[in-house]
């Protein structure tokens, strides 16, 4: 009589072994795309600002700003910011220098710092695209009214802007997301979000789940970007096709 192996159930594939490693993952990996997506959109307006000023230190602080993070692999980038020559390490040579006592840079505040760093350069070309193409003329009437800097801005340039940048926003939006899977698990709180230990770490990375979860992010934001995209253009005749 042949007897039948026992298949046992790995417990790696259990949702109810890894679901709160797996929730906890969720609400980090959205928690560290928002901020970094916050950051991001500040330089990048930033960034475009300095490529259109007349300055030429402005001009070229900004070009070699694009031009090393957009050329230099991201994973590179993170490698090299978090890790091998990482902020904590330059800081921890000053304060040794100095004779001060060592201070620690929470690991999930420089997860953020680095994404938005990175992904700052990619919103720069975008907003200096849309920047360009807002009519001029709209602005110079604006100020010929009397609206001061900031209310041009706001009531002209901001509206048209976010209508031709939605686009662009929405695909740096999506591939940061992605991203933040290849931020190192020390830099997002010592094992918080899909890190866990030893083989742990690498068997959630890998869990089915951690994939849908992602699956589920991008294509929320995905119907979020259409509404916004069907919101901005209010009150824009389309052209007759």
């Amino acid at each position: 009589m042949v007897r039948r192996k026992r298949i046992v159930k790995d417990p790696i594939c259990s949702f109810k072994a890894y679901g709160p490693l797996l929730l906890n993952g969720t609400w980090q990996t959205v928690k560290l795309a928002v901020l970094s997506l916050v950051l991001a959109f500040v330089l990048g307006l930033l960034g475009a600002a300095a490529k259109l000023s007349k300055n030429r230190l402005s001009n070229g602080v900004g070009t070699v700003y694009t031009t090393l993070m957009c050329g230099v692999p991201d994973l590179v980038l993170m490698l090299m910011l978090l890790l091998f020559y990482s902020i904590q390490i330059w800081l921890n040579n000053l304060t040794d220098m100095l004779g001060w006592d060592q201070i620690d840079i929470d690991p999930f505040v420089a997860g953020v710092a680095v994404l938005g760093f990175i992904y700052g350069a990619y919103f720069t070309e975008t907003f200096r695209g849309v920047l360009l193409a807002v009519p001029r003329g709209q602005l110079e009437s604006g100020t010929a009214c009397g609206m001061t800097g900031w209310q041009v801005f706001s009531r002209i340039m901001f509206p048209q802007m976010m209508r031709f940048a939605l686009p662009g926003i929405g695909n740096n939006w999506q591939v940061m997301v992605k991203a933040t899977a290849l931020v190192d698990h020390r830099s997002r709180g010592r094992g918080q979000g899909f890190a866990g230990r030893g083989q742990r770490h690498a068997a959630v990375l890998l869990h089915p789940f951690a994939g849908a979860i992602y699956l589920v992010i991008t294509t929320v934001s995905n119907f979020v970007l259409m509404y916004l995209e069907k919101r901005y253009p209010t009150g824009i005749r389309k052209a007759d096709l």
